[in-house]
């Protein structure tokens, strides 16, 4: 325990004696360079400062350019969708109408048939 103590004493006694040492004096030409390195920290932070905005802003054009890109092959889709749907429309109707006339061709058929077997049954 009285080595712990004395330890702490003389920490005691050291630390007081440094705090007591006057700081060095630094010579006026030191105080040039200090103003010139602060002002280079300062360009360095504009330009940091500068290459951070234009990263920004490239990554901001970037999404743009990417929400268009989506927004023109949503139109796309769209427009396809549209064109799909008139297409299945037209070839319904084409459908239909191929339909119809081949039924009026069949009856007309049919028709002639029967005016040739009743012409044939009057000879």
């Amino acid at each position: 325990m009285n080595k712990l103590i004395a330890t702490l004493i003389a920490g005691l006694f050291a630390s007081a004696a440094f705090a007591q040492t006057p700081a060095p004096a630094t010579p006026a030409t030191k105080a040039a360079p200090t103003t010139a390195a602060a002002k280079a920290d300062t360009k360095v932070m504009k330009a940091d400062t500068k290459v951070m905005k234009a990263d920004a802003k490239e990554a901001k054009e970037v999404v743009k350019a990417d929400e268009k890109v989506e927004k023109a092959a949503i139109d796309a889709n769209a427009d396809k969708a549209t064109a799909v749907a008139k297409a299945k429309k037209t070839k319904a109707k084409a459908h239909r109408k191929a339909a119809k006339a081949k039924a009026e061709a069949k009856a007309d058929k049919a028709d002639a048939a029967i005016d040739a077997k009743a012409d044939a049954a009057k000879k």
